[in-house]
């Protein structure tokens, strides 16, 4: 029979050696769910050394969200007119390469953050009755979450964007 090389997650059968296939929401999960749990000890011990939590500390991730989100509506467009190849108003396959890079990486730390935010978030509640800045930080943690889904949101969409006319859906894809 045929013999892999490298380690199982390099590499994807239907896809071929080496290829990136599209951003698992389990991984994400999973990844979020760590990031929760470790986060949750942490602020556990550390949370009198925080910062104050106002509701400006997240829009950060909310910003690159939206930005990201525009970023989508320009490929799905420019891919569906065919305008993608070298030229002026076409947009280059390198481009659409780095930006599908750029949508996994942002999925990661979207995914991430939104563990963390709930972490601080699960902490800030169960502390309410008894610290005031705890009442007062929830709702800046609460924003800091939903932006951070939000990432995870937009970026999971700038990658699906960024599939040619012909690629079939995760969902068509034979079961490993």
């Amino acid at each position: 029979g045929r013999t892999r090389r490298g380690p199982p997650h390099c590499a994807d059968p239907h896809r071929g050696p080496g290829l990136m296939g599209p951003t698992r929401r389990r991984d994400l999960a999973a990844a979020g769910a760590v990031a929760a749990i470790v986060g949750y000890l942490v602020i556990h011990v550390l949370y009198r050394y925080f910062p104050p939590i106002t509701l400006w500390t997240g829009l950060s991730l909310l910003a690159v969200a939206v930005g990201e989100a525009w970023w989508a509506l320009s490929v799905r467009g420019r891919i569906r007119e065919g305008r993608i190849g070298v030229g002026v108003g076409r947009l280059h396959p390198l481009a659409v390469a780095r930006t599908v890079a750029i949508a996994k990486a942002s999925a990661w730390v979207g995914a991430v953050m939104a563990g963390w935010w709930l972490a601080v978030l699960a902490c800030l509640l169960t502390r309410r009755a008894a610290l005031r800045v705890a009442a007062a930080a929830t709702p800046g943690a609460l924003v800091a979450a939903a932006s951070a889904f939000a990432l995870v949101a937009a970026a999971l969409w700038l990658q699906h964007c960024c599939k040619s006319p012909g690629e079939p859906n995760a969902e068509d894809a034979p079961a490993d």
